[in-house]
């Protein structure tokens, strides 16, 4: 009889068991030498905890809103390409668990099931991806459609004008399937003779001349909130603001883009002192405990995206698996919000945690 995963880095190396190479690499890999990688994770280990005691912690509230819509906890899903690589149901699975765990999803631009399939699985709030491709109208098809199928947001990529390097791909030959929200709009033949067919598929597509100025576009064709998606500097966050953006989410890419960029937690709080709270500001990129999530929140953010524990719990138990990976680190949250003397997401303050920035300082 199987053991069931206790925490989300368990589920990643189950992942690994039950996923083909090619497809687990692509999933779990980063860009170059993936020192970006490891540190989006490492970064979170070098913060502790000031916790406050004797606390009435007997009810902890978990719920926040995001964008004026509700959710169970501050843990969203991150948007993450091609989920039938992981199960036969892909975005369909996740979305479903997404619903029952009373949380939004973000559906990739890249997914393996289209924009109307996912609408009608289930009754939820969900947002969608956007990336500029060269073709325009592909890109505004999209924010239609979306519109049309009730998502209730657009959350724009922009760190991707080109696809970063990821060796393990271009090792692999990685093969990518039709982008299922453009069957029959673009080639599918896209072939690279120096390895990774994808990264060939996202250089013939993407659209590098995308700009600031160019986000005046996007907005006349939407009447939906905009939310931008990679930001990392106080000032990038002052120019979103500027352009009229409803969200910022701190985001690397998960470490995918540019190798030696730095991890998400570490840049948070500039992001969060240049927006002065005029909009909110999500993290994701490293997050696989609770105690992530708490630190994450503490330091200023509104709520975490989840990326690859998603695709794990997927790839593992399906539906299931996502519920399950979202409802362990939902119930760590709460854990580490009792000991920590907060019976509610508002009660999360900066005091709570030490950065090594706050250790240096301390020192003179």
């Amino acid at each position: 009889m199987a053991v069931e995963p206790v925490n989300v880095n368990e589920f990643q190396e189950l992942a690994r068991q039950v996923l083909p190479k090619m497809y687990y690499d692509f999933y779990s890999g980063g860009a170059e030498d993936q020192y970006t990688l490891d540190e989006n994770i490492q970064a979170y280990h070098r913060i502790t905890f000031r916790p406050r005691v004797l606390i009435d912690v007997s009810r902890i509230s978990l719920s926040t809103t995001i964008l004026g819509h509700h959710v169970s906890a501050p843990i969203l899903i991150a948007p993450t390409a091609m989920h039938k690589l992981a199960h036969p149901e892909g975005e369909v699975a996740t979305a479903r668990a997404a619903a029952s765990c009373n949380t939004i999803m973000v559906l990739s631009f890249g997914s393996t099931c289209t924009i109307e399939e996912v609408a009608s699985s289930c009754d939820a709030v969900r947002f969608c991806q956007l990336y500029i491709y060269k073709r325009r109208d592909l890109s505004a098809l999209v924010v239609q459609r979306a519109e049309r199928n009730g998502f209730k947001a657009i959350v724009l990529t922009v760190d991707a004008p080109r696809l970063g390097r990821r060796e393990a791909d271009i090792r692999n030959k990685m093969v990518a399937p039709q982008v299922k929200n453009f069957e029959g709009l673009l080639p599918t033949d896209v072939v690279s003779d120096k390895g990774s067919d994808f990264q060939a598929y996202a250089e013939a597509t993407l659209d590098p001349s995308f700009s600031w100025k160019d986000i005046g576009w996007l907005r006349s064709i939407t009447n939906l909130p905009i939310l931008i998606k990679g930001i990392l500097t106080r000032e990038d966050a002052i120019k979103a603001m500027e352009v009229g953006i409803a969200g910022i989410i701190v985001s690397n890419h998960g470490a995918r883009q540019l190798d030696y960029s730095p991890a998400t937690i570490s840049v948070l709080e500039e992001v969060v002192h240049a927006v002065q709270g005029k909009v909110p500001v999500l993290i994701d990129g490293g997050i696989r405990r609770g105690t992530d999530v708490f630190k994450a929140l503490a330091l200023g953010a509104q709520a975490v995206l989840i990326g690859r524990p998603i695709i794990y719990g997927l790839a593992v138990k399906g539906e299931y698996g996502v519920r399950r990976v979202t409802e362990m680190l939902r119930d760590e949250l709460e854990l580490t919000m009792a000991l920590s003397g907060c019976p509610s997401v508002n009660d999360i303050t900066r005091s709570h945690v030490m950065t090594e920035r706050d250790r240096a300082r301390s020192m003179f």
